[in-house]
């Protein structure tokens, strides 16, 4: 197997090509040894981490080296933290490798799988009950972050349109969402010169609800972004009542304000075991909705969707036509060159399962995390921020108890010495004292497995709960990044 060893440790400096420099640089840096096993008659023996080899490697001796460092991350399947999936199944897997040569982006070439991305993007669009799916429009994204850019700039833009159509100036936009916004939301605003106006979450407002929404939007506001499952405890803001506050707001005002749906996560859920819930195109002052199809929509990561209600909220200046590889090309994306492969897994995915079979894998997914949720909130330690029931995902606090020795941080690592990654965190901006613990049930999380980590949690907590002093720990932990 490949190891590590401290810079200059090797055997064939030769390889190198410039091995001088490379042992001048001391232990930062370091080499890969390469096992004598499998090392090959005249190659190194070791590998520089900062500079090209000066000489070739078979290609068995370079994939054991790249398998045996990819080794030691952790393994997804116990990783409770993730949103993003991370099986697929064998013909899902074949698919993969014979489309990984396929470029996303050059449509002349690929026109099949250009013409595959529309099949999926019309049927999110009927999913998401647009008044005509046929005049919606939508587009792949490398991830839903992309596609909340996209939307943004959709927002910016037709409201810079109407300002200056208004004689008006559109220097100052500002966009309005809760504080518990992924923080994609943020680097939009800091990218494109948005102002971020944060509603705050409180005990009383877990979600942001449209509460005292008229404080902080005006004429300057580009829209208004809900979310589908917030990345901190997986709870819907409801979009019908946000609406609502919007509606009163116009009838008072005049101000029109839209609303962009980051369903990064509900919109691959809501749609199949929540139908009755209106938060989509059902909704008329939605004009644009973002999900992940890495994500709850069961594909590897590397995909998102951005659609809008039709083609007038998408404006016509935002989209390049481009002369590409012998064809012209409309594209509105952050990227260029990507490769087209998620976007087949997509489809694959859409056919192979159907609606029922989408109902049936979240329902699933639904169902065991209401059961683990249920389960963590008899335990006495423990109570519930949130119980899984809007996507499978919940999150819970310690409860009140001053004699404990440990927190919520100890018992996150102690899951970790079991192999489960359980994030540990803060909640955002006005209720930074509330620490939080998530759990994330995607596919494959089965029942068993849930009792297999119930049973591990359990006797974490009662190793801490045995503790005589606090656990030696950090002065502060370091955040957890969503």
């Amino acid at each position: 197997m490949a190891r590590r060893h401290p810079a200059g440790n090797f055997k064939n400096p030769k390889s190198f090509k410039n091995p001088k420099s490379f042992k001048d640089a001391g232990d930062d840096i370091g080499s890969t040894e390469i096992n004598p096993i499998f090392a090959r008659p005249e190659e190194a023996t070791a590998f520089s981490k900062s500079h090209m080899p000066q000489g070739e490697s078979l290609p068995e001796t370079a994939y054991q080296v790249v398998h045996d460092e990819a080794m030691l991350d952790g393994n997804a399947r116990l990783n409770l933290a993730t949103f993003v999936g991370t099986w697929m199944d064998e013909r899902a897997n074949r698919l993969y490798l014979e489309s990984a040569d396929k470029n996303m982006i050059d449509k002349d070439e690929y026109p099949k799988t250009a013409e595959i991305e529309t099949h999926c993007w019309t049927m999110l669009a009927d999913l998401w009950h647009a008044p005509d799916p046929g005049r919606a429009i939508g587009t792949s994204t490398v991830g839903s972050s992309e596609a909340c850019m996209l939307g943004g700039l959709a927002l910016k833009r037709r409201w810079q349109h109407e300002r200056k159509a208004a004689g008006k100036p559109a220097d100052r936009p500002n966009l309005v969402m809760s504080s518990a916004v992924q923080v994609c939301w943020e680097k939009f605003c800091n990218y494109f010169d948005v102002e971020p106006r944060y509603v705050p979450i409180s005990k009383e407002h877990k979600v942001f609800d449209g509460s005292d929404l008229e404080r902080y939007v005006d004429e300057n506001t580009i829209g208004v972004v809900a979310i589908m499952g917030v990345t901190y405890t997986g709870m819907y803001e409801p979009v019908k009542c946000i609406a609502a506050a919007l509606d009163e707001i116009q009838r008072t005002t005049g101000l029109d304000i839209k609303i962009h749906v980051d369903a990064a996560s509900g919109g691959m859920i809501a749609p199949f075991i929540q139908p009755e819930l209106e938060w989509d195109f059902r909704i008329e002052r939605v004009v644009s909705i973002n999900t992940s199809g890495h994500k709850y929509g069961l594909v590897y990561p590397g995909l998102g969707w951005a659609l809008w209600r039709s083609k007038e909220w998408l404006p016509s200046d935002l989209v390049f036509t481009v002369s590409y590889l012998g064809g012209d090309m409309p594209t509105f994306a952050l990227n260029f060159s990507r490769p087209g492969m998620q976007v087949l897994l997509q489809y694959y995915m859409f056919l192979r399962l159907g609606f029922d079979g989408y109902r049936r894998v979240q329902q699933t997914s639904h169902d065991v995390a209401t059961y683990v949720s249920a389960q963590i909130g008899k335990m006495d330690d423990f109570t519930l921020w949130n119980d899984g029931s809007d996507i499978p995902v919940f999150a819970w606090t310690l409860s009140e108890r001053p004699e404990r020795k440990w927190d919520l941080y100890d018992l996150q690592d102690r899951l970790r010495m079991k192999g489960w990654l359980v994030p540990a965190y803060p909640l955002p901006a006005d209720l930074t004292d509330v620490t939080v613990q998530r759990i994330v049930v995607r596919d494959g999380f089965s029942h068993d497995l849930a009792d297999a980590f119930l049973e591990d949690l359990r006797t974490s907590v009662n190793y801490l709960d045995g503790l005589k002093a606090p656990m030696p720990s950090e002065s502060q932990h370091s955040g957890f990044h969503h």
